[in-house]
């Protein structure tokens, strides 16, 4: 092995040891970013679905570990490792990955689109550790609580976000691949993953199954207002000069979207008048959305 292939392995595997002391599992991977050891049960017929119960090392994502031990034993095996992936959904910390990739052939604007899912469900993304990918995407990582799978997924919340959860994994800061470095963002590098946002976490989980049987809802009956109503007055209360009559605006048209418009309205016009607006302007904003709404209706 040439000098620049074994300064690379070891740089990865210092790398790895790094990231499984802060108790992040990890596991080698070859420059295409795929793992680097070869399966046990290659070419075996039939086919083995094993996940590592045969005790041999070779399979993905499960070989992920912590323990120093076996991380330097499992790049040991895989002398032509240049990087490693983080297992996701593992204990202590049950990464999620959000990727945002750029495609800027499609005009995917993953960052943009990722804004308006945080505007539409009331959630903001908080400081956390961000990883920066040679393509120019970025990696967020974020925690899940004990209770809560969350899956894999390709482009379902949007275009360009794909999603890293139980299963799956993420390359770790300092890999190198054939496309180039993975490297943690700037003013990142102090921070721990953050928990996930609940509304966040919604999207990412899939609904539980209704019960065969289960009574549906009559067509035009209106929502309560609930906790979507709360998340509405704090979006209005969270408004700075400049937002308040666009938030009040937003969050109105919100409200007569799902059916509590009216209900939610005198709490809407509370909201916006501790934001600094008058009550006739508020009064207003909210007739303009309801106006607005019913004519979509």
């Amino acid at each position: 092995m040439a000098t620049t292939d074994r300064q690379t392995a070891t740089l990865a595997l210092a790398h790895a040891l790094a990231a499984a002391g802060r108790g992040l599992p990890v596991f080698p991977l070859s420059a295409t970013k795929l793992p680097a050891l070869r399966s046990p049960h290659h070419g075996e017929q039939p086919r083995v679905h094993c996940r590592g119960e045969c005790g041999l090392p070779g399979h993905g994502v499960h070989d992920a570990a912590t323990d120093p031990t076996a991380v330097r034993a499992l790049f040991a095996a895989a002398p032509r490792a240049t990087g490693y992936g983080i297992a996701c959904g593992r204990a202590p910390h049950r990464l999620i990955g959000i990727d945002l990739d750029i495609d800027t052939a499609h005009g995917n604007d993953s960052v943009g689109a990722l804004r308006q899912l945080a505007l539409q469900h009331l959630f903001t993304i908080p400081p956390t550790v961000t990883v920066l990918t040679p393509s120019g995407g970025r990696h967020l990582w974020l925690t899940g609580p004990a209770d809560t799978t969350v899956p894999n997924s390709a482009g379902r919340l949007a275009p360009g976000i794909d999603v890293r959860g139980t299963g799956g994994y993420l390359v770790g800061p300092g890999s190198i691949t054939a496309h180039g470095r993975y490297r943690l963002a700037p003013g990142t590098a102090h921070l721990t993953p953050a928990p996930c946002p609940r509304a966040l976490l919604r999207l990412l989980t899939p609904p539980p199954r209704r019960p065969v049987g289960t009574a549906m809802a009559g067509a035009g009956t209106p929502e309560p207002p609930g906790r979507r109503g709360e998340g509405l007055i704090q979006f209005v209360l969270a408004a700075h000069e400049g937002q308040r009559n666009t938030r009040l605006f937003w969050a109105a048209c919100r409200a007569y979207e799902h059916g509590f418009g009216d209900a939610l309205a005198d709490a809407l016009t509370s909201a916006a008048v501790r934001t600094g607006l008058t009550e006739q302007e508020a009064r207003a904003a909210i007739a303009s959305a309801e106006r607005l709404t019913r004519g979509r209706g």
